[in-house]
């Protein structure tokens, strides 16, 4: 939990985005009127959270999911916002995901990588082994030949 009432307020840097992606340009909104929105967003997002909760434990579970935050929208009269809301979570869900892929395609080309240059460095070391024995194998000739 929060210790201060102020914790629990959204970050201004978040509102202004909001705000002014929302509006059109050449709109200026007044210092007063941000702190004002980003109370008013704070606490719809913690009568949201609440509800949402309530609906959990009403139905004995401890993790509040995605359905229960729709239940609450519906149970708060926000129907109009639920698929607006399930759109947007069905878009960042599939962001993620499409994230992690990248994540992991570069972690295996990395891989691959390593594994490529691990073969040639290998090879090299090989390669000068064999020639160092081929040198050392006309060395003993040329002893035996000697003698």
């Amino acid at each position: 939990m929060a210790e201060r009432p102020e914790d629990l307020n959204l970050p201004n840097a978040v509102i202004t985005r909001i705000i002014k992606d929302a509006l059109p340009d050449g709109i200026a909104v007044a210092k007063e009127a941000r702190s004002a929105i980003a109370k008013a967003a704070s606490v719809f997002v913690l009568y949201t959270t609440s509800t949402a909760n309530s609906l959990a434990q009403k139905n004995k579970k401890k993790t509040v999911s995605a359905q229960d935050v729709f239940a609450a929208m519906k149970e708060m009269e926000f129907d109009k916002f639920i698929e607006p809301l399930q759109e947007s979570l069905e878009v960042h869900k599939k962001s993620q995901q499409s994230k992690k892929e990248q994540k992991e395609a570069k972690a295996k080309a990395k891989k691959a990588e390593e594994s490529e240059k691990n073969t040639s460095m290998a090879e090299v070391v090989l390669m000068d082994a064999s020639h160092t024995c081929t040198e050392i194998g006309v060395e003993l000739q040329n002893t035996e030949t000697m003698d």
